[in-house]
């Protein structure tokens, strides 16, 4: 006993007293610290005293931001299965245009006592969006792990694909092809892969002795539609070629090019993101850079368990490299 009190004061920063009168249900104690020892009891594999234990699974919180894109079917696949190998059940959590938000979600897995939360995708990454609820689970001390870039400071591990060697494997394919006018589809400003991408498409193209123009980067919504609006400037504007930074929105790029009727590949060219499912049944099929979510999902979940474990886990970002995978929206450029 007098070494869990120990392990549970350590692990939410509060005195083995506090501790001793939350399991004893005596007064005194915030609700917050109450409910952050509560969860450190959880994380360190304690079982509650009976007066507190009431319904509770090994339950895990898997937020995405949205199921439209394929790409986050295939992250909750992959974060589920290898979840449910650590004896670890799975609650998804998708955000919903005028529904639930971020962090409503966050209170409601709380309430339910999860042992951690996965986010693939979120306003983690967006720079000008609130973050309240990260703060929140970081003074609950509950295990968190973000796929994908986050913003500075938030102080949990990261599982991120390299996006600055996504953009330069798409732009050397492009070079090589001979595009010279070579666009971008991004995010919004404050978003961090988009801001990564950017950087990364700058440094190119200095590389090549010139620079990226500013009327050759567009920015929409993470959708086709969003794309095809964007990208039907680009192609007005005398890009040949337009780096995406999804496979919808690549798709869109295809669709504008058709609308303004010009041929994919033949002239101008399109490379995506992701390659999420369907890529290669697409017409033609999308030439796109490939996340290796297996990998990524597999190590976002080994990291959560090291955490419930107990286990001392650095905040660092562990970088993935992705894969061009060439197909048939990549074609020469034409003189």
């Amino acid at each position: 006993m007098t070494r869990r009190l120990a392990e549970v004061a350590k692990k939410v920063g509060v005195s083995e007293a506090t501790v001793s009168r939350v399991l004893n249900g005596k007064p005194g104690v915030s609700e917050g610290t109450r409910q952050a020892v509560l969860t450190a009891l959880d994380v360190l594999g304690y079982e509650r005293p009976t007066q507190l234990r009431g319904e509770r699974a090994r339950l895990v919180g898997l937020v995405l931001p949205e199921l439209q894109n394929p790409i986050f079917p295939a992250f909750a696949d992959v974060v589920g299965a290898a979840l449910a190998q650590q004896g670890l059940t799975p609650v998804l959590c998708t955000q919903t245009v005028g529904g639930v938000s971020e962090a409503d979600y966050i209170e409601l897995l709380l309430q339910h006592h999860v042992s951690g939360v996965v986010f693939a995708g979120g306003l983690y990454a967006q720079a000008d969006a609130p973050h309240d609820h990260y703060r929140l689970l970081a003074g609950r001390n509950l295990p968190v792990v973000l796929i994908n870039a986050a913003i500075e400071d938030l102080g949990f591990p990261r599982i991120s694909c390299d996006d600055a060697v996504a953009v330069e494997q798409a732009w050397r394919h492009l070079s090589s092809l001979g595009h010279e006018r070579i666009g971008l589809l991004l995010g919004p400003s404050d978003h961090m892969p988009s801001q990564r991408k950017l950087a990364a498409a700058r440094a190119a193209a200095l590389a090549a002795g010139r620079e990226l123009p500013e009327e050759y980067i567009g920015r929409a919504m993470y959708t086709l539609e969003g794309g095809q609006a964007a990208a039907a400037k680009l192609w007005e504007r005398g890009v040949t070629g337009i780096i995406c930074a999804n496979d919808p929105m690549a798709l869109g790029a295809v669709r504008a090019a058709r609308r303004l009727r010009l041929s994919v590949p033949g002239d101008v060219s399109v490379v995506g993101y992701d390659d999420s499912a369907f890529m290669t049944c697409t017409e033609p099929p999308l030439t796109t850079v490939r996340q290796p979510i297996e990998a990524m999902g597999r190590a976002a979940v080994e990291l959560l368990a090291l955490q419930i474990a107990g286990k001392t886990v650095a905040p660092d970002e562990l970088l993935y490299e992705p894969e061009l995978v060439v197909r048939g929206t990549t074609g020469t450029a034409r003189r």
